[in-house]
């Protein structure tokens, strides 16, 4: 499990992306599950643990990022043949070591900083695995195993049926999360703000933030630990979610109404697939929107809101849903596999080619097939064989070739009493064993 640097896993404040990490790790050492995370090394963890990165380098300035990201990656490739899966949640860079080891690598894509990181999401489309967070984030130009939604400690979330009269903004103080349109709301609709979260852009706080703090309307609680969030939270009349780009999920938002508390939130990104509108909050478009809808809430069950995100949102279905991933990633991956008619087994594979061996048993043949993404070539070690290709059948002995294009009809047949092996050489932009069409099989998989 690679998780990110900038901070501890978990995180003592901030950090999503490591907090899920977390409970992901934790959820499946429970399932009793070899794990190894490569974190801080001031994370805490029931797996194993492994870090050459001393702290997370946004709580110590002296740490240079680029030195310790390049350490920490390297750690997780150069013990890749430790692991059946590399789980990567470290965004666009380890990519960039996936092609030098045979472990599969499945990236959950958290985040998409910018278009201008897509060339190395592209590059390793289908070379590697990516898992979405939601269906409203995935990119068209990538394919995905699966959407995989976080889940959360529903239980250390404290249910409060009976809030006070502030609302909250929890996030990061930046421009994307909509910390002044906040502000707006709360002045419109006359209630009291709350504000809590890291500054992540200076400029924006004292231009667009700070003047309205006043200590009584508006307040600022300062970047908090995880109880204090709790706390207010469970308190708070409702969440302010008034972001200003398509948001990939919004952490803040499920433990929000984990606690009972209901969301106002900008009908933009994943939030349609988080909120159900007039049931666990409202969906708006307007900061006249939103202040009207402040004065709906009294229209929303608290414990409608807890109860939607344990049926939702818990960390057991991401545990469960994730199992599933890793599951079929390790099927379509398989290094060596027995058939009817024989075995076989990768010697090796990088993007774009793979190598293997294949044994028939005598009088044994593969099913009359084709592929759509590969082509391949055959080399025969030993045995005497009978090539089909299309209408054309050709006998191979030891030392003989045969090339086979994208989409060419295929089949050999063990034809002598002792076993034919021949190295298979593929090459195409998908390599997985289920991209096959069979026409006859004596074995009865047409």
């Amino acid at each position: 499990m690679l998780s990110p640097i900038a901070w501890s896993t978990p995180p003592k404040k901030y950090g999503p992306w490591e907090s899920i990490v977390s409970l992901l790790t934790e959820g499946l050492v429970k399932r009793g599950i070899d794990v190894t995370l490569f974190a801080t090394s001031d994370s805490h963890t029931a797996a194993k643990l492994h870090a050459v990165c001393p702290r997370p380098y946004e709580e110590d300035k002296d740490i240079i990022i680029k030195v310790y990201e390049g350490l920490h990656i390297s750690e997780v490739f150069e013990r890749a043949k430790e692991f059946d899966i590399i789980h990567n949640h470290f965004d666009y860079l380890p990519l960039t070591y996936s092609g030098l080891v045979d472990t599969p690598v499945v990236t959950t894509i958290h985040g998409i900083s910018s278009r201008k990181i897509l060339p190395v999401y592209k590059k390793y489309n289908n070379r590697t695995f990516y898992v979405s967070i939601s269906d409203a984030y995935r990119c068209r130009d990538l394919d995905y195993i699966a959407t995989v939604r976080h889940g959360i400690d529903i239980e250390s979330f404290h249910f409060n049926e009976k809030p006070q009269d502030y609302l909250l903004f929890l996030s990061r103080l930046h421009k994307d999360k909509g910390a002044r349109e906040a502000i707006e709301v709360a002045k419109k609709s006359g209630r009291k703000l709350r504000i809590a979260g890291f500054i992540a852009d200076q400029t924006y706080f004292e231009k667009e933030v700070q003047p309205f703090i006043d200590n009584k309307q508006i307040i600022y609680e300062g970047h908090i630990d995880p109880e204090f969030k709790k706390e207010l939270l469970s308190n708070a009349y409702a969440l302010l979610h008034m972001i200003n780009y398509e948001e990939a999920f919004g952490i803040g938002v499920i433990e929000a109404m984990a606690s009972g508390t209901p969301v106002i939130a900008m009908n933009r990104g994943s939030m349609p697939e988080i909120i159900r509108d007039g049931e666990t909050g409202f969906l708006v478009n307007s900061i006249e929107e939103a202040a009207k809808a402040v004065q709906k809430l009294d229209s929303i069950s608290r414990k409608t809101c807890r109860e939607s995100v344990k049926k939702r949102f818990s960390v057991d279905r991401m545990v469960d849903d994730y199992i599933k991933v890793y599951k079929t990633i390790l099927e379509k991956c398989k290094r060596e596999e027995e058939r009817p008619w024989g075995f076989y087994e990768v010697l090796r594979q990088r993007p774009g080619y793979k190598v293997k061996s294949l044994t028939i048993l005598p009088q044994s043949e593969i099913s009359l097939q084709r592929h759509f993404h590969r082509s391949e070539h055959w080399y025969i070690i030993s045995g005497e064989g009978l090539v089909t290709k299309n209408t054309s059948q050709i006998r191979v002995l030891p030392g003989d070739s045969v090339d086979l294009p994208v989409n060419e009809v295929h089949r050999i047949k063990n034809i002598g009493g002792q076993n034919l092996v021949f190295i298979e050489i593929s090459q195409g932009d998908y390599l997985g064993e289920d991209d096959i069409e069979r026409f006859e099989d004596k074995y009865g998989r047409a």
